[in-house]
């Protein structure tokens, strides 16, 4: 595993730090809190807001944890995988579709809205919005404003964990075995095999 950028909290100083702020033990032990808490305000921040994505939102968890798991494997980001991949089943997310994230498209067993929601991911992650044809989708997989607000939100909020664990290098937690369950990873982010133009050079 690489060196992170900004150095681990010991899980003491961690805890201690968290706890004022509403950040649990457990969460405070994991080495992305470990970092954040260099910056208690930002790491309040941060946890309020995968908090309110948690456990405040309509979205369904099976297909959040779809989208975070998608998000890790376009990303290369074996901090978010491992870890997700630790708590999907804790909200009886079947691992079999987990796994189908990686190539989700030449599976034929989604719904519209498990399709919808994961074109959208696609789109924010290699182009940077959803384009209009996705979003026509997911209008109507998801009808209510709130719903799409928070599915936006998901999508957004995870791919920023996801660029924020990328860019500082965090490690996973001692003893924790990259790429579950087999070790496969897609070697590189997804996103450079994208080619697009560039426009500071058109």
């Amino acid at each position: 595993m690489s060196t992170p950028r900004v150095s681990l909290l010991p899980i003491e100083d961690a805890t201690q730090t968290g706890a004022p702020l509403g950040i649990i033990e457990l969460k405070a032990q994991l080495s992305v809190y470990r970092v954040l808490l260099h910056h208690p305000q930002l790491a309040q921040r941060i946890s309020d807001l995968m908090d309110t994505l948690t456990s405040q939102s309509e979205l369904d968890a099976r297909l959040r944890e779809l989208i975070i798991m998608r998000i890790g494997w376009i990303n290369n980001g074996v901090y978010e995988w491992t870890q997700h991949w630790q708590l999907a089943p804790l909200f009886e997310v079947d691992q079999n579709e987990l796994l189908a994230t990686r190539d989700w498209t030449t599976h034929d067993h989604w719904s519209p809205i498990d399709r919808a929601a994961l074109r959208a991911t696609d789109d924010t992650m290699l182009r940077g919005a959803i384009s209009s044809e996705t979003w026509s989708a997911c209008v109507d997989a998801f009808p209510t404003e709130r719903e799409q607000l928070e599915l936006v939100a998901t999508i957004g909020a995870w791919k920023m964990m996801s660029d924020l664990l990328q860019s500082l290098q965090v490690p996973l937690e001692d003893g924790v075995t990259p790429w579950p369950p087999d070790g496969v990873s897609p070697n590189k982010p997804l996103v450079a095999e994208l080619q697009v133009d560039d426009p500071w050079t058109a």
